[in-house]
């Protein structure tokens, strides 16, 4: 268990490693340790006087009990003070939360779940969560997997941090498409039986890398599916890492599919420049809708239909994110193992790109990097 900080002279011989608690109530101390425990993370204790002023503003979370919280009221504005309530009928506390500074008031054990996110969340360091992308196909064959393994080589060329995850267990595996079945590192029948949280730095490290972007997809064994468990869990760490994420989707949309695509930014949805499939987009964008608002058309070339990207996307009522050309060569590629949108002027990688760009903050130019 952490030692407590008595004064401020031990207090300046400390840097600060973790959450820091403010509380002299015991129980309520003794709950705070575990939670940040179970995160993984050593938090900071006071005791006995409000904690000296360079540790308040230092600290990556400040975890305040309502006992102490007028005695802190006089510290400097802060991002990442959560008050914790004693007592549920208290509605003063709200007076000193505002005093305080508070971003949130919390009661356990109600908010617990919640706050071991929190605590977790500030011991990862994580920032703004990655945007996230689900690409899925308006009919078989439409190019939904092509598309998603170009977006993430695009982006991971740019300089985003990226991660590629193939959410669907009969499409034959993304790491073959990027040319790396070889490739070690954990995949999705390692981590089917994810619960809870998972650590989004430890995942990052265990996956194979590919390309410069790290990679989630499938061995070559029969597991059939993964629990909507596993896939929520599995997919809130990567999107604590920041960056990008891109999710193939199956066209039917599975449990585990639609709490990706609920925990998704923006949908494309590849539409092949036909009758028929426009006709079958139509219900997977429905589906679609039903999980995510931002859903937008891809249409894709397939010869003189007579039908234009705009047509679709308003027979769909979707939005249109662009037309795709046909890429020459793009078969013999895959068939050698050169991942979609690798040629950096082909068809593929501009679209990526002018999409990236419409979509994605520019990458830092120092601190930037990929996984």
């Amino acid at each position: 268990m952490s030692k407590p900080i008595a004064d401020h002279d031990q207090a300046a011989e400390r840097a600060p490693v973790g959450p820091l608690i403010v509380t002299e109530d015991e129980a309520l101390a003794e709950h705070l340790l575990r939670l940040c425990a179970a995160a993984g993370t050593e938090p900071l204790p006071v005791c006995g006087a409000p904690p000296p002023r360079w540790l308040w503003e230092s600290a990556t979370l400040v975890l305040v009990g309502d006992d102490l919280a007028e005695r802190c009221a006089g510290f400097a504005r802060r991002p990442g003070v959560l008050l914790l309530g004693l007592d549920l009928d208290d509605s003063e506390i709200w007076v000193r939360a505002v005093q305080l500074g508070a971003e949130h008031v919390l009661f356990l054990p109600d908010a617990e779940s919640w706050l071991l996110d929190r605590i977790a969340d500030a011991a990862e360091g994580a920032g703004p969560p990655a945007l996230t992308v689900a690409v899925l196909g308006g009919r078989g064959g439409a190019g939904a997997s092509t598309l998603a393994c170009a977006l993430a080589v695009t982006a991971a060329r740019a300089g985003h941090r990226t991660m590629l995850v193939d959410a669907d267990p009969l499409g034959g595996g993304l790491d073959i498409l990027l040319g790396g079945e070889s490739a070690s590192g954990l995949r999705w029948p390692d981590l089917a039986a994810s619960r809870g949280r998972v650590s989004g730095a430890e995942l990052t490290k265990a996956l194979p890398v590919l390309h410069r972007l790290t990679t989630l997809s499938w061995d070559r064994g029969d597991t059939p599916a993964v629990p909507p468990e596993a896939m929520r869990s599995v997919l809130a760490a990567a999107r604590r890492q920041g960056g990008l994420v891109v999710v193939d989707l199956p066209r039917h949309l599975d449990q585990a599919a639609g709490q990706a695509l609920e925990q998704s930014d923006v949908a494309l949805l590849v539409v092949p420049a036909e009758v028929r499939a426009t006709a079958a987009a139509g219900r997977v964008a429905a589906a679609a809708r039903m999980r995510l608002t931002d859903v937008r058309a891809v249409v894709r070339a397939s010869g003189p239909t007579g039908l234009t990207g705009a047509e679709i996307a308003r027979g769909l009522r979707m939005r249109l994110a662009g037309e795709l050309p046909q890429e020459p060569g793009l078969p013999v590629d895959v068939e050698r193992g050169i991942p979609p949108g690798i040629r950096e002027r082909g068809p593929l990688a501009r679209f990526c790109g002018s999409f990236l760009d419409e979509v994605m903050p520019p990458v830092p130019a120092v601190g930037g990097g990929v996984c």
